[in-house]
Order: C-alpha cells, then sequence, then structure tokens
C-alpha cells in the first residue's frame, strides 16, 4: 500500500464578494496578482516548495478560469501519476446531493479522496492569501509537540484582533482557549486559516460534527478537538502574509511588489512561485515612454507613460497615455492620450482614447460603499469604456459601456454603472 505522509486540501471555492466586479465571473483565487500571477499560484507554490506533492483543490463558484489554470498542475510539478493536483468540486451522490456548505463540510466530503492517500496528517489551506511559507517547518512543530492539530497565528494588531479567530496559548505555545472574532480579545495571535491535522483526529471530528449546517473549522471542528481534550498547538509566522479579500488590500498588496525593497520577494531563487504562462514576446518599450517603478508582464506594448503600477500580460497602452498607482490586468487596452489615477482594471478591458480615470474629490461609493473605497476606480473584466469621457474616485464601471451611459461624458465621483445582464 502506498501512502503519503501529508497531504493538502486546498479551499478555492470562495466567491470574494468584498472584490466587487473582480470576482463576478471569476472564483477569488483565479485573480491575477503581481502581473502574471493569480493568488492561488501561492499556496500552490508553496505546496511543491515544502515538499507537498499531493493537493486537493476544492472549488465551487465560477470555477472555469480556476481549473483551465491549473491544468493538470505541470507548472508546479504536480503532474503525478500517484499524487498530483486534482481539482474537487462538489458533486452529485446517490443519498443527499448538496453544494459545500462550509470550509470543513467541504473537506467532510471529499473523506474518499483523502482516505485514498492513507496520509498520517492533512494539511488545510485557503487558496486566497499571498505569503511563502514552509509547511514542512510547521509539520515539523507539530510532531515535536505531539499535537493533533497545529494552528498556524500570526500577531496582529489589538485593535484588528476582533476580526479574526483568536488564540490564547501557554508558555508552550499550547492553545487552552480560542475566540471566534471577539469584541473583547484577550490575545493578538490570530489564526490564519492554515491547519495540520492528524488524519485520525481530522476524520472522527468531520464524521461526528457533519450534521452540523455550514460545517466550519473554526467553528465547528477545532472546538469539537478542543472539548475532547486533543492537544492543540499555536505555530507562530513571523513572515510576510496578507489576505486580499477587500479591493484596498488588494490594491496594497501589489503595490508593495514595488517597493523599492518590497517587503514581498518574487525574485528569490530558493522560493520560487510557479505560475502557468502564456507563450508570450517579451515587453515592449517604445522610445515615446517613460517607465518607473513597475511590473511589466510580458507581451505588454507601452507607448504611454507609467509610473507605480503593476501591469499584466499583452497590455497596451498607448501613446500620449499616463498610467499612476494602478493595477491593469492581462490582455487590457488603454488608449491614446488617457489619464490612469489609481485604478484596478480587469482582464480584457478596452478603454478609448482620451479617458480619465479617478479624477476629482473623493466621495463615498452610492450603492456599495464599504466595497468600492480608498479612492479607487474599478472597472470589471471585458468592459468597454468609450471615448473621451471621464470618471470619478470610488466609482465601479462594469459591463460595455456606451457615451450615452456618461451624463455630460462624466460619470461622477461615488457613482455605479453596471450594465444590466453582465
Amino acid at each position: 500500500m502506498i501512502k503519503k505522509e501529508m497531504i493538502a486540501m486546498l479551499l478555492a471555492g470562495g466567491q470574494g464578494s468584498r472584490l466587487g466586479v473582480l470576482t463576478s465571473k471569476v472564483a477569488k483565487p483565479a485573480v491575477s496578482f503581481g502581473g502574471k500571477y493569480r493568488i492561488i499560484d501561492f499556496p500552490l507554490s508553496n505546496c511543491i516548495n515544502s515538499g507537498i506533492d499531493t493537493v486537493g483543490v476544492l472549488t465551487q463558484y465560477q470555477p472555469l478560469r480556476l481549473n483551465t489554470h491549473i491544468g493538470i498542475g505541470i507548472p508546479w510539478d504536480l503532474d503525478r501519476n500517484f499524487g498530483g493536483v486534482t481539482v474537487l468540486p462538489p458533486y452529485e451522490k446517490s443519498t443527499n446531493s448538496e453544494w459545500y456548505t462550509g470550509t470543513a463540510n467541504a473537506i467532510y466530503q471529499n473523506l474518499d479522496y483523502m482516505e485514498s492517500y492513507h496520509p498520517d496528517y492533512v494539511l488545510i489551506l485557503s487558496g486566497d492569501h499571498i505569503y511563502k511559507m514552509d509547511y514542512e517547518v510547521m509539520l515539523d512543530f507539530h510532531q515535536k509537540k505531539g499535537a493533533d492539530v497545529t494552528i498556524a497565528v500570526m500577531p496582529v494588531p489589538m485593535e484588528e484582533a476582533g476580526r479574526f479567530g483568536i488564540m490564547i496559548t501557554d508558555g508552550d505555545h499550547r492553545i487552552t482557549e480560542f475566540e471566534e472574532k471577539p469584541a473583547h480579545p484577550r490575545s493578538n495571535l490570530a489564526s490564519m486559516g492554515i491547519y495540520i491535522f492528524n488524519w485520525k483526529t481530522l476524520k472522527e471530528a468531520l464524521i461526528a460534527m457533519a450534521d452540523q449546517p455550514a460545517l466550519d473549522f473554526g467553528k465547528h471542528v477545532i472546538p469539537y478537538c478542543h472539548e475532547k481534550g486533543s492537544p492543540l498547538y499555536a505555530y507562530e509566522f513571523t513572515g510576510y502574509w496578507k489576505d486580499v479579500g477587500t479591493l484596498s488590500s488588494y490594491w496594497e498588496a501589489n503595490m508593495e511588489l514595488i517597493d523599492l525593497v518590497p517587503e514581498f520577494n518574487l525574485y528569490e531563487e530558493y522560493w520560487k512561485i510557479y505560475t502557468k504562462s502564456e507563450i508570450l514576446p517579451p515587453q515592449y518599450v517604445s522610445d515615446s515612454s517613460a517607465v518607473e517603478r513597475c511590473i511589466i508582464g510580458e507581451g505588454s506594448d507601452i507607448y504611454g507613460e507609467v509610473y507605480n503600477s503593476v501591469i499584466g500580460c499583452g497590455v497596451t497602452i498607448g501613446k500620449g497615455s499616463v498610467v499612476r498607482d494602478s493595477i491593469i490586468m492581462n490582455q487590457t487596452s488603454i488608449g491614446e492620450g488617457c489619464e490612469v489615477n489609481k485604478a484596478i482594471i480587469a482582464e480584457n478591458v478596452s478603454v478609448g482614447d482620451h479617458v480619465r480615470l479617478g479624477i476629482g474629490e473623493e466621495v463615498p461609493n452610492e450603492t456599495a460603499p464599504h466595497i468600492y473605497d480608498q479612492g479607487l476606480v474599478t472597472i470589471g473584466e471585458k468592459s468597454v469604456i468609450p471615448e473621451g469621457v471621464s470618471v470619478g474616485r470610488n466609482t465601479v464601471i462594469f459591463g460595455e459601456t456606451e457615451k450615452k451611459d456618461y451624463p455630460d461624458s462624466y460619470l461622477a465621483g461615488g457613482k455605479s454603472l453596471i450594465k444590466a445582464g453582465e
């Protein structure tokens, strides 16, 4: 019987609703990041760099682009005869069929997959965080402590602790108590949503708690293990870790890549981030252009000026256009004579000539002020913006818009222009 010491289960089914129109047609882990990558590349690369060659990717919401991107796992060296990467969507069963209703329910529905590898340990990961982590070091910690469950934690500012699952530990890192999003946190050790379980412990907990609605690790499985007296330990991670769940944190994480000394380095030789790359020609930067502090993806043609921005692959920026502090994703074209300030422009967008994005005063967005904020202009994929229009801050545009959608050729700050039927 062939067995695996540790397999990984990567939860990649989330919609990521706080990313607004960026995730209306695509799962959050498949959103572009850092020019040439997608968010899921980071946990997948961490797995292979940590020596984990068996990964189940649990998909659900809008999985097409994610499935196409992962394929049979070749970029991550996960095309294996035994193990490798397996995409695990919800499926119909003979008794009851259901969508994945919670993080732990998704894992529970794949007990047979995990059982087939007879693992000693199961690593549970989220598909929507940006970080580099050696899971083997965490496994060593788990084994040394004799833990049944190890939860990766990281210190967060005390004032933000109420947003997380918070662990209270003793001097030996053993978890004595934990609180899910406490109003008055007593510790600042936040769960990162990364767990190592002994396989027997995980299996027993999932079967025992299977009837819970929206079965979740933080709410159900971890409390169950704790009440049974299983030794739970907190593994403290001190590296860079970013949850890119909001537009502003997504924008910040991209901008941090182009800091003069980036806190998160994509260029390290010993911990590469792998991705599926299209076969594209090199970038072209014309003699009339200017580029400062940018990432420019391959296949992009730059005829204008680009400052402090992350440009994806196959992007065209027309002559006389100036792009600042922006993220422009793959295969998008910006016309001539445009001005783009602090915008997030998704894939396959067409921006006409002489368009101005991100101008004027900041006013709150009228439809979703908690999503479209920080002065950003957000444009959903495959959108079309006609020539000669101006767009204020905290705005969102999605769909094939026309001149008549912009009164006086202007979309005021805080407005949402989402074409019906998109």
